[in-house]
């Protein structure tokens, strides 16, 4: 280390006498003796090393797979039980019984209305063409999106995603306010979706990931439109940590983030069967005794921007909904004071040597 540190003197030290260089190699050495010369990419130290989360049965979160690629370290992981909804798990963030969670930015802008104290810290799930919600009718079932007046329709919780996306489709398609409104929302478990269309409980099912890619295999349904078909590739959600944690935590709300966001931008640049391999991994590792097949139906992360990066334009696609939908005043909620890319590993500004 000694050596380095000397080699890093001006190149004006060839004209150093011999017994002046002597001397700054021994002021050198005592100042490493002495742990004076710490390398300038130390990292600083963490004000927390254990983060709360709630996961997900048979599949691996972004958080998860940061750890397990060693982005966290020293921060470590406590896995507090599983979630089943984003609601449910970023209303446990503000609750402070958890240090991150992630939910649909509608649902996320609506708590931050009711004067939540969160920020989104780095979105984590999308849409594209691979990965992807689709709206499902049996084969006789209703073609257009008048057919749903009157109807039932599967989604998996209320005031979230699924829901926002079946109302922008049926305003899209022509439906008044009121007709709209007669169309029922059912909150119903993912894993019971396809059973409900078949057995005629719901008209419509949201399915996705494994779910939609077994009923499909089954046959007999098809889909009525997918979320991608309004809204192309989009990020659609955002772990969020409450304000008071990253005041109080900055370094380690860094360290959390950045780790996060790295594992994104792994994810969404390795082959999938590597990606797949390494959640199989994971989750035999942490022995949960859970069911991991679905892991084998991944195919990719859906997140639009480079490890998460969060925008005005993503956010502000679901304020105008807010505010058109009548839940939200004009300007009462401002999208760049509903998130922060400033501990994001790939954020703006970010030199190649900070990396």
């Amino acid at each position: 280390m000694m050596n380095a540190i000397f080699r890093l003197l001006p190149a004006r030290r060839a004209g150093l006498g011999q017994a002046t260089r002597n001397t700054l190699r021994v002021l050198l050495a005592g100042a490493v003796a002495l742990g004076l010369t710490a390398p300038a990419f130390a990292e600083p130290p963490l004000e927390k090393t254990e983060i709360r989360y709630q996961g997900s049965a048979g599949q691996v979160t972004f958080i998860e797979l940061a750890e397990d690629l060693g982005y966290l370290a020293p921060l470590k992981l406590k896995w507090v039980g599983n979630t089943i909804s984003g609601p449910q798990d970023i209303q446990t963030v503000v609750t402070g019984d958890i240090v991150i969670g992630g939910a649909f930015y509608g649902a996320i802008l609506k708590l931050i209305a009711a004067k939540a104290p969160v920020k989104a810290v780095v979105g984590y799930y999308g849409s594209d063409a691979n990965t992807y919600y689709g709206y499902f009718v049996k084969g006789d079932s209703p073609k257009t999106a008048h057919d749903l007046i009157g109807r039932k329709v599967a989604v998996n919780t209320l005031g979230a995603h699924l829901e926002f996306v079946l109302r922008e489709y049926l305003a899209r398609s022509g439906l008044s306010a009121g007709e709209a409104r007669q169309v029922t929302l059912v909150a119903i478990p993912p894993v019971s979706g396809e059973q409900a269309l078949r057995q005629g409980q719901v008209e419509v099912s949201a399915l996705g990931g494994v779910l939609r890619d077994k009923a499909l295999e089954r046959g007999g349904i098809r889909s009525l439109f997918v979320d991608t078909d309004l809204f192309g590739q989009f990020t659609g959600g955002a772990y969020v940590l409450r304000d008071k944690f990253i005041k109080d935590n900055p370094n380690a709300s860094r360290k959390l983030v950045e780790g996060i966001s790295r594992a994104i931008e792994w994810a969404q640049t390795t082959p999938p069967e590597e990606v797949r391999a390494r959640f199989d991994k994971i989750i035999a590792e942490r022995k949960r005794n859970e069911d991991a097949s679905s892991i084998k139906y991944w195919k990719s992360t859906g997140v639009a921007s480079k490890g998460g990066l969060i925008s005005d334009s993503e956010i502000l696609v679901w304020i105008d909904w807010l505010v058109k939908d009548g839940l939200f005043k004009p300007g009462q909620v401002k999208a760049s004071d509903t998130y922060t890319n400033a501990f994001n590993y790939f954020r703006p500004g970010k030199t190649a040597e900070a990396r």
